[in-house]
């Protein structure tokens, strides 16, 4: 939603599908916008506190207006026609499929205006529009081979110019109208008493779901609240999925080529994934995430570094050259193919995703175990060999140390697991080729400084080796541990912001600047903490946080010198990232206040968990 009232991205009817509002990257490709007649520039703009509902207030040189948009949630209602979709158990209450949109005029008067042009399949088809009913309120639009149909319900009179539906009204003081658009099982709103009890409806869901989240009390609680409400957002419920980010191709680089479509589920985040939402007392969400996962384990492939939302394993890459891009920003990609790409990460994260899970409680299914054991397996058989690493690089694949410090973990975490199951065997196995693994890294992996590097052949740094201590590969006391962090946030950074890398020491096969990587830099955060440097931990974090969205939400990156966010939006990653930042600060603070020595705090916040393991056998 734009600040001027436009509905700039909606995908329908699920958030990888198409879009039929697409103007973020073509002004051509639909819009919904609703709002006063000849203006475009708000005077404010907020979420209604513990809510995803979004109120933006104008004021006009006439009079007030607010107005709240908000996608719907109501009552559970497939009892009798059980829906194909959900492989989670279904709650209580669904997404309705319906944008609601509500104006009250609270000064004077405004002239309000609503303007609904859908341009279904990325803009390639253009709608027609006609009434239902016998008055001018309720009207629908289809497009020949395109799904689904769209209904729009208002208490305005509608009128059609083309593929537009039009509706203008003068709102006094103290009167209200509402819009609605349905594209699912629900219809929208009859009138605006519907409207509003469902909008009641909606709110009173999300307050009862804040409320189950365990949050301090603490100056920066609101980022914490913020980040996790904007994560239940990305979550699609009937698989428990998480998206990386909510659109495509918004460039990383203004104008150019790296825009990526990151509406898809990516192994590599699960455990930061499972870590805030555990954490943040959300363990339904993050169970569901989980089997997410273990789903995907069970199908019998080789293991994927991301999937589609509902499990799809092929997400084939193409580009829409009838788009012109975010400012001009080609190409405009749809898919993506690093679904292709081999990368050595996602036995490490499978694993620790998996150490993580058990730690909370859950008992370990002993029918996994054959699953598990195979990834460790895969892990041994691939960690020599080189891939494309964590960021996924286009050129040339390299002897990533994070590649090979993941294969540790997966290693690592599957003898840990199988020691807990009695495999003493198997467990004293996975030890030692973990010890082999760890020393190949120390003895490789670092330059003459004491340094971890990017990959085995060069002396670059790479942010992802702030992950170090927080999966516990060494301890944050380490003299390479602390050298890495330090040289990381002195060499890797502007205006000190985090790098994922240097690009012209990177053969990413790609042409180009980037933004800093929002994520790298909350890493920092959560690494200066562990390594005792938590006043410095904490200035940045507070840096990191003035550059927030007016709506608290983060994209990708941010161009250092601007404070502009780059990339997709908003980010999972980056929200979750900076749910570990801000827990290692409140922690460090808690830990100063109730008196601690001068020196390294320890903050056990790290990644790598400490509870106990319930498994098959013990559960």
């Amino acid at each position: 939603m734009a600040p001027g009232g436009n509905v700039e991205w909606l995908s329908l009817p699920a958030m990888d599908a198409p879009a039929v509002f697409a103007a973020v990257l073509d002004r051509h490709a639909g819009r919904f916008r609703a709002g006063p007649v000849d203006r475009t520039v708000p005077t404010g703009r907020r979420y209604l506190p513990g809510t995803m509902i979004l109120e933006t207030t104008w004021g006009t040189p006439t009079g007030w207006l607010e107005v709240h948009d908000v996608l719907l949630i109501g009552p559970w209602h497939h009892d009798s026609d059980r829906t194909q979709r959900y492989v989670r158990a279904p709650r209580d209450r669904e997404a309705e499929g319906v944008l609601l949109r509500v104006f009250r005029c609270v000064h004077g008067f405004v002239d309000l205006e609503i303007d609904c042009e859908p341009a279904f399949d990325y803009g390639l088809s253009g709608g027609a529009w006609r009434h239902a009913g016998d008055g001018y309120g309720d009207a629908v639009c289809a497009a020949d081979g395109s799904e689904p149909a769209l209904r729009l319900r208002t208490d305005l009179r509608l009128g059609f110019e083309g593929p537009r539906a039009r509706a203008e009204t003068s709102l006094h003081a103290g009167e209200s109208a509402f819009c609605a658009l349905g594209w699912g099982d629900h219809p929208p709103p009859e009138n605006f008493d519907e409207g509003q009890s469902r909008l009641a409806e909606t709110r009173a869901y999300w307050h009862e779901w804040l409320r189950r989240g365990r949050f301090p009390d603490h100056a920066w609680q609101a980022y914490l609240q913020r980040s996790a409400l904007t994560l239940k957002a990305l979550t699609y419920a009937p698989t428990g999925a998480m998206v990386a980010a909510a659109t495509t191709s918004l460039p990383e680089t203004p104008g150019g080529e790296r825009n990526w479509d990151y509406r898809f589920s990516w192994l590599r985040d699960s455990t930061f994934t499972l870590w805030g939402l555990h954490t943040l007392g959300f363990d339904r969400e993050a169970t569901d995430y989980f089997y997410f996962i273990v789903d995907r384990l069970g199908e019998g492939d080789d293991l994927q570094i991301m999937y589609g939302i509902d499990g799809r394993a092929q997400l084939d890459e193409a580009t829409l050259d009838h788009l012109s891009g975010y400012e001009g920003a080609q190409p405009v990609r749809v898919g993506n193919d690093a679904w292709r790409q081999g990368q050595h990460d996602v036995w490490g994260v499978l694993l620790d995703s998996v150490r993580l899970h058990t730690s909370t409680g859950d008992r370990l299914d002993d029918r996994l175990w054959g699953l598990l054991t195979r990834q460790v397996e895969a892990a041994l058989e691939h960690w020599r060999k080189p891939d494309r690493g964590i960021w996924e690089v286009r050129g040339e694949p390299k002897h990533f140390t994070s590649s090979k410090l993941f294969c540790w973990v997966a290693v690592e975490r599957g003898a840990r697991l199988a020691r807990l199951r009695g495999d003493e065997t198997t467990a004293e196995r996975w030890e030692a080729a973990a010890e082999e693994i760890h020393a190949d890294i120390c003895e490789h992996g670092t330059d003459d400084r004491g340094v971890f590097v990017q990959h085995y052949d060069t002396d670059a740094l790479d942010a992802s080796l702030l992950l170090l201590t927080l999966v516990g590969f060494l301890p944050a006391s380490d003299e390479r541990v602390r050298a890495t962090v330090l040289a990381i946030a002195d060499e890797l950074t502007v205006k000190g912001l985090v790098l994922r890398y240097r690009v012209e020491a990177t053969d990413d096969g790609l042409d180009g600047e980037e933004g800093t990587f929002t994520i790298c830099s909350f890493w920092l955060v959560s690494a200066l903490a562990e390594i005792g440097e938590v006043e410095r931990a904490r200035v940045l974090c507070q840096k990191l946080l003035s550059y927030a969205s007016p709506l608290l939400l983060y994209a990708e990156e941010i161009e250092p010198h601007s404070g502009r966010h780059l990339g997709n939006f908003p980010q999972a990653f980056t929200h979750l990232a900076l749910i570990n930042a801000v827990m290692h600060i409140v922690k460090a603070d808690q830990v100063i206040t109730e008196g601690v020595a001068e020196g390294p705090v320890a903050i056990g916040l790290s990644l790598e968990p400490e509870g106990p393991v319930t498994t098959g056998d013990q559960g």
